[in-house]
């Protein structure tokens, strides 16, 4: 595994909340996730209470924020999750939970070059008239933010603001029109008898997906000005922002074509209702705005989620749980140059192999690999949750009742009761696939699997390495163990 070196770290700390928050929102791709996201909720749930299921998931999302804000203060570590739970519950339970976060997160990347290329192919057939694959433009596409990968940490922020406030105005400027417009009650999708019926498990399932991206504020603690403020802050605004624009956007598009018409019009036109919608009140141009910074949103999108992957990568090279390799960084930049070529890697294996057995890349890889991807966050989530009970547990008096044990045990348990439904409803949202019994079943036993080799690599290293065993999940922020004391 090469010399394990618990003290190489990335690049100067140039990071403040606002730019974390830039990474992290991208990750999610608000105008995608809406455009993209949203309608295929509608579409494949049947449900009209789609705006309600973010009412509902926002609160459970914050309550999973307060106990990984007062965590993070205590650990500052590029592998984010996974030395959270390394220190709340045990350096083997950790050790899984980082080898199912890389396959979760590495995932929903690979998915998103399917997404992209199809856009964009899309877009040049309906523009000009050519007639080129998706798969061409997705692996460029990879190489593109392989390149972006190995850049300057604050620069890929710099890129992803300016996109991400862009997104925004058009969302705010199409949501404005979309209320101005009403074909329907506003009320009728938040009320209860609209989400609880017997598809509701599936429309959670979906939402939290579209949430994916929120959580990796940790990833960047290393590379942050003041660690112990900036993750929590980070976190926070990103919850808030996510779920406002995606409350307003799923109910505006009900109010807009009507709650008893979304879903029939989501199923027919996918993405372009909302371009569509925005081409009625605004005209073309706006529409064909509206659609580049779809692509926009993809390509930010990606380089954030690039950039979370890559620091996982090196947070477990560096810790002796994946190849020394994985590990090596920059010298001019700092970013973590072993973690982005593997992950470059990845993403240009699985889109050629999709590529040549003539897969659908949407209904197939960015799907597969979403609802792989959706439930491997909820699984991490849920012990992550459970770490902070346990690490607060060894600590007490460090942090209120409600920091340390009250909301963490309220997230695990609502984190937990969505688990089951993506589980119950996986064949739902794998769409015609969830008829073939390999694919409903294998691929959240990938996670199980990932799981599994990564609790035997730790228990390996205990047995032969127990000096890197101990180092698992990097040290604690000893300035504040002493400042709580």
């Amino acid at each position: 595994m090469g010399t394990h070196t618990p003290g190489r770290g990335l690049g100067t700390r140039r990071l403040g909340a606002a730019q974390i928050v830039f990474f992290v929102v991208a990750a999610a791709g608000p105008l995608y996730a809406i455009a993209g996201g949203v309608s295929a909720t509608y579409a494949v749930t049947g449900s009209v209470g789609v705006p309600l299921s973010f009412v509902l998931l926002a609160p459970v999302l914050a309550l999973f924020g307060v106990g990984y804000a007062a965590m993070s203060r205590y650990i500052t570590n590029a592998g984010a999750f996974y030395p959270y739970v390394a220190h709340g519950i045990g350096r083997s339970a950790g050790t899984a939970v980082a080898y199912v976060t890389v396959l979760a997160y590495s995932s929903i990347q690979t998915g998103v070059f399917g997404l992209f290329g199809l856009s964009v192919s899309t877009w040049l057939n309906t523009t000009f008239g050519t007639d080129l694959p998706w798969w061409p433009i997705a692996l460029l596409m990879v190489l593109v933010v392989g390149a972006g990968g190995v850049l300057r940490i604050d620069l890929n922020a710099k890129v992803l603001g300016v996109a991400l406030g862009l997104e925004v105005a058009v969302l705010v400027v199409l949501n404005a029109a979309m209320f101005s417009h009403p074909a329907g009650s506003a009320l009728t999708p938040l009320e209860p008898s609209s989400l609880f019926t017997a598809g509701v498990g599936a429309v959670f399932a979906f939402s939290i997906a579209v949430f994916l991206g929120f959580e990796g504020a940790a990833t960047y603690g290393e590379e942050s000005r003041d660690p112990r403020k900036t993750v929590g802050r980070a976190t926070y605004i990103a919850i808030g922002l996510t779920a406002v624009l995606y409350i307003a956007s799923s109910l505006g598009m009900a109010v807009a074509t009507g709650p008893d018409h979304i879903v029939e019009r989501a199923a027919a036109e996918g993405p372009g209702l909302l371009f569509g919608l925005g081409g009625r009140y605004f005209g073309t141009a706006f529409a064909d705005t509206a659609y580049v910074l779809f692509l926009t949103s993809q390509c930010a999108a990606l380089l954030s989620l690039h950039n979370a992957v890559a620091r996982y990568f090196f947070a477990l090279g560096r810790e002796g749980l994946l190849p020394d390799g994985v590990s090596r960084t920059s010298k001019r930049t700092g970013a973590p140059i072993g973690g982005s070529l593997v992950q470059t890697t990845i993403g240009l294996v699985v889109v050629s192999v999709f590529a040549l057995a003539g897969r659908d890349p949407f209904t197939d890889l960015f799907t597969w690999t979403g609802v792989t991807a959706s439930t491997g966050v909820t699984i991490i989530m849920v012990a992550v949750s459970l770490s902070v009970i346990g690490f607060f547990r060894r600590r007490p008096g460090r942090k209120t009742w409600w920091r340390r044990a009250g909301a963490p045990a309220l997230a695990a348990v609502t984190l937990t009761a969505i688990l089951v439904l993506i589980v119950v409803n996986f064949d739902v949202l794998l769409g015609p696939a969830g008829s073939i019994p390999w694919l409903r079943w294998g691929l959240p036993g990938l996670l199980v699997l990932a799981g599994l080799a990564g609790f035997l690599r730790a228990e390996a290293l205990r047995t032969r390495r127990p000096e890197v065993y101990a180092a698992i999940g990097g040290p604690l922020r000893e300035d504040e163990l002493v400042e709580t004391r």
